[in-house]
């Protein structure tokens, strides 16, 4: 866990080193918190087009508990991410990679064992209005 980690520390210093020398070299002069404000705006905003129109998508067919289920996977995966660092910084415990991937891996078992449920039940009631409908 503590090596994938900081190669996510490294992967983000060594993008954060080469927009530094971009303004740098073309004599910008953003600050770093401006630079911040700049990239994780256009990042969030890239993100949006591209995530609109598959969750546009999943709204129109009524997907509803598809789109839950993205939105909680990417709080479980901040959550358990959370839980292992704050482990790591207070000592109460090992930070492990496998944790967060048990952690994650619980919870999409769990939701696919929801979802198949629901669909059962959609189907009998479904099933059970046409039986309705034919006497």
């Amino acid at each position: 866990m503590t090596k994938f980690l900081y190669w996510i520390v490294e992967v983000i210093s060594n993008i954060h080193t080469f927009i530094m020398k971009i303004n740098d070299s073309y004599e910008y002069e953003f600050t770093d918190k401006e630079l911040h404000f700049i990239i994780i705006g256009l990042l969030g905003i890239a993100l949006i087009f591209i995530i609109y129109p598959i969750f546009k998508y999943l709204a129109k067919r009524n997907h509803i508990l598809t789109l839950t289920g993205i939105y909680v996977f990417t709080l479980i995966v901040v959550i358990t991410f959370a839980i292992e660092i704050g482990q790591k910084i207070t000592h109460t415990g090992n930070m492990e990679f496998a944790d967060v991937l048990f952690g994650i891996t619980g919870f999409v078992s769990m939701y696919l064992c929801l979802a198949v449920f629901i669909g059962i039940f959609k189907l009998i009631v479904k099933l059970l209005k046409k039986d309705k409908e034919k006497e």
